[in-house]
């Protein structure tokens, strides 16, 4: 699943790219603007005459593959999430037996602990 979703990633990313690079081609109304800065008058020598029925053409339907691609990948995503919990939760836990505590031993006096020192 996780290839599945980095290759349709990588697909969104090129055709954001595509989609951006046609809207920059098509020619302005106004014959000003972004459109005509970057090139838009290349474009009509490129396609000919129908120049503004291909890009027209070509901006659609790069959209529509670029907002099946995007909700794709969201619902890719959240059933990945969502499995991916699911999964974590079913693992069994295993506890260990609790143990009772040591009972304490009592203390020794500093006196009965250290050997008394001998006369010479």
């Amino acid at each position: 699943m996780s290839i599945l979703l980095g290759i349709l990633t990588l697909a969104l990313v090129l055709v954001s790219l595509f989609l951006v690079l046609v809207v920059l081609m098509q020619k302005a109304k106004s014959d000003g603007g972004v459109g005509a800065a970057m090139g838009g008058g290349m474009a009509e020598a490129t396609f000919g005459a129908e120049t503004g029925n291909v890009l027209s053409t070509a901006t659609i339907r790069a959209a529509v593959l670029f907002f099946i691609l995007s909700m794709g990948l969201y619902l890719g995503r959240l059933y990945q999430h969502k499995h991916a919990a699911v999964s974590a939760v079913s693992l069994p836990t295993i506890e260990a037996p609790a143990k009772p505590a040591p009972a304490a031993a009592p203390a020794k006096s500093a006196s009965a602990a250290a050997p008394a020192p001998k006369a010479p």
